[in-house]
């Protein structure tokens, strides 16, 4: 049998692009394959929950348009499906006078962007959030938090639903594109399809390479690692705190986030990964470290942030470095209240020059289509990306 499509990758992004194919040609036979045991184990499983609002986005960009569209669009299949979320809203707190002029750059930005934001004084900061501290704030209402494992999981269930195949512990080992198909294996097994697109987040430069795929970038893991406040702090905030982000820096920074099950995070910072899918402190993979440190772009982005990457890293060491990031905004918080907690890791793709590639990156062949990168807010903007990706391919 051969499919009319097959798609790599059972994260949130891969999981949307299937659902959209198959909404956009009911009937169309289609095959996802997923290497691990459960739908969005890796990036979609580790990151913080948050209903992104597109406010940081340049604007008219791709991640902007897609994020706002992304919001609605996650908000209302959650709704559908009885998925809990909640919409708090996300304050955005300036602590300085440099962070006070940043915020005002962001405020312009956010009206280009369409997006409602209140701004605030120190006086009403205190007042919507007695236990932070700020000289002004942001406010944006349509921020929200879900767990997006749960919306992968009813994913999954709507594309099988609509005739779609899913195979669990399936990792694709050899791909190969002919005039008039692609076969994909996985050890002895074999399948064909008239089209496929590879959705595979921290795999996905490898996924490409294996396709056959020249490409000029290289997969490098960041580590986002997360402390959860103690539960006597739960009820600290209302909204989620989020820092004035420096533009300067690849990152956000540290923020107090929410979480859907009732509880608090502080994080992520941003350190290098040693393992693409490697989750506790200082895990460690050969053949991860070997691929970046081999590509020359990764020695000129580290040459570009060895500031911030050595503050970063000396914030991951010492805890209570990692806790005065948090101090600045909600000063009554001690090394007591911080626990530990899974890290996650972002698959950052680095260009050979060096630079970051912050926007979604797709690359074409005759019969496949790669989501090679696929930033923040890639969970909110999933299901608008799935449709792009679904008009692309659908034909």
């Amino acid at each position: 049998m051969t499919y009319d499509f097959c798609v790599i990758g059972g994260g949130i992004v891969g999981l949307a692009t299937a659902l959209k194919i198959l909404e956009s040609w009911p009937g169309a036979s289609l095959l996802l394959l997923e290497k691990e045991s459960a739908l969005g184990c890796h990036q979609t499983g580790h990151n913080s929950g948050v209903i992104h609002s597109g406010i940081y986005y340049k604007p008219d960009s791709l991640k902007a348009r897609l994020c706002r569209l992304g919001a609605d669009e996650t908000k209302a299949f959650c709704a559908e499906h009885a998925i809990p979320f909640e919409t708090c809203g996300k304050l955005l707190v300036a602590t300085d006078a440099p962070e006070e002029k940043r915020m005002d750059a962001l405020y312009a930005r956010s009206v280009e962007n369409k997006i409602p934001v209140d701004r605030l004084d120190a006086a009403e900061l205190r007042r919507r959030e007695p236990h932070i501290v700020g000289v002004g704030a942001l406010l944006v209402e349509a921020t929200g938090i879900v767990d997006f494992r749960l919306i992968c999981e009813a994913m999954g269930k709507v594309i099988r639903a609509k005739g779609g195949e899913i195979l669990l512990g399936t990792a694709a080992t050899a791909i190969r594109e002919e005039p008039d198909a692609v076969s994909v294996s996985s050890g002895e097994r074999s399948w064909s399809a008239r089209r496929l697109v590879a959705c595979a987040g921290l795999q996905s430069d490898r996924i490409a390479r294996l396709a056959g795929l020249a490409i000029g970038h290289e997969i490098v893991p960041f580590r986002g690692e997360y402390y959860r406040l103690s539960s006597a702090k739960n009820g600290i905030i209302r909204h989620l705190i989020y820092p004035i982000p420096d533009p300067n820096l690849p990152f956000l920074g540290i923020h107090l986030t929410r979480t859907i099950d009732g509880g608090i995070t502080v994080g992520p910072n941003a350190v290098l990964g040693l393992a693409r899918e490697g989750y506790r402190k200082f895990s460690f993979d050969a053949r991860d470290v070997l691929s970046f440190v081999s590509f020359p772009g990764f020695w000129k982005a580290i040459a570009r942030h060895l500031k911030s990457g050595a503050t970063e890293m000396a914030n991951s060491l010492i805890k209570s470095r990692y806790l005065a990031e948090c101090r600045k905004y909600c000063p009554e918080l001690t090394l007591a209240d911080m626990e530990p907690m899974e890290a996650g890791i972002r698959a950052q793709a680095v260009m050979r020059d060096g630079s970051f590639i912050q926007d979604f990156l797709l690359i074409e062949s005759p019969r496949m289509l790669h989501v090679c990168n696929a930033p923040s807010p890639a969970a909110t903007s999933a299901l608008p990306i799935g449709r792009m990706i679904a008009d692309k391919v659908v034909q």
